[in-house]
């Protein structure tokens, strides 16, 4: 809010000509910076579904499977594992050859040390037994192979 001063003369006392205005500079208006928040805030929401994607993986079709229960640790196999052998624990990447540290980390302090192995419908048996091995490896002492129903149509 502009403060009124009265205007000092020359000689020391009050003019007639008036008041002088002087703006003080503390005062900061905020209302743009809201403005563009709320601008940044609302492009933010609207994008960030878009971009969290998972690991595209074809699972194998099986006629007989059990409902998953429990806490769970899931690696992926997915089809680039032959060429690059990057495996997902969860959501994450990892290198084939940190998943036996990391697996061994995470399931000591399970009571029950299961793990479930998912793997793309165009790996190779051999690749997954890889995996397999490297999960036995760890300590792990039950590894559920994961399956898709059938379409029912």
């Amino acid at each position: 809010m502009p403060k009124l001063q009265p205007a000092v003369s020359a000689t020391g006392g009050r003019s007639a000509r008036g008041h002088r205005v002087s703006t003080s500079l503390a005062e900061i208006n905020v209302v743009p910076l809201v403005d563009v928040m709320l601008v940044l805030l609302i492009i933010f929401m609207i994008t960030a579904p878009m971009i969290q994607r998972g690991v595209d993986v074809k699972l194998p079709v099986a006629a007989r499977t059990n409902q998953i229960s429990g806490e769970r640790a899931f690696v992926t196999v997915p089809v680039t594992y032959r060429r690059d052998h990057i495996v997902y624990l969860g959501d994450e990447p990892i290198q084939a050859d940190v998943l036996q540290e990391r697996i061994r980390q995470m399931v000591e302090h399970l009571s029950d040390k299961k793990v479930y192995l998912r793997g793309d419908g165009g790996v190779q048996l051999q690749e997954l037994m890889e995996v397999f091995d490297r999960l036995k490896a760890a300590g792990v002492t039950d590894i559920g192979m994961v399956a898709k129903l059938p379409d029912r149509r």
